[in-house]
């Protein structure tokens, strides 16, 4: 367990998305997008209602999103949103 915690927390997810003034998107990366991302580019199967996002991110930049592993175990992962 402490193995994936571990692998997880050392994950950058990328994103490009379009982007307007002030890195506002036009859109939003949402627990589906990263579960996804997770799935296709880490072979790490989560499900999307384990991505604790609280709301769906709309700006660009780094941020910190806990993905529930195990029961008590969760993970951080960086989730990366550039303007395209």
């Amino acid at each position: 367990m402490v193995t994936h915690t571990l692998m997880m927390e050392k994950l950058i997810l990328k994103f490009k998305v379009k982007a307007g003034e002030g890195g506002r998107l036009f859109g939003s990366v949402t627990a589906k997008d990263i579960a996804e991302k997770l799935e296709k580019e880490h072979k790490i199967e989560v499900d999307k209602k384990k991505v604790l996002l609280d709301d769906a991110i709309k700006t660009a930049g780094i941020t910190q999103v806990e993905v529930k592993l195990y029961e008590g175990v969760t993970a951080k992962v960086k989730v990366e949103i550039s303007a395209e």
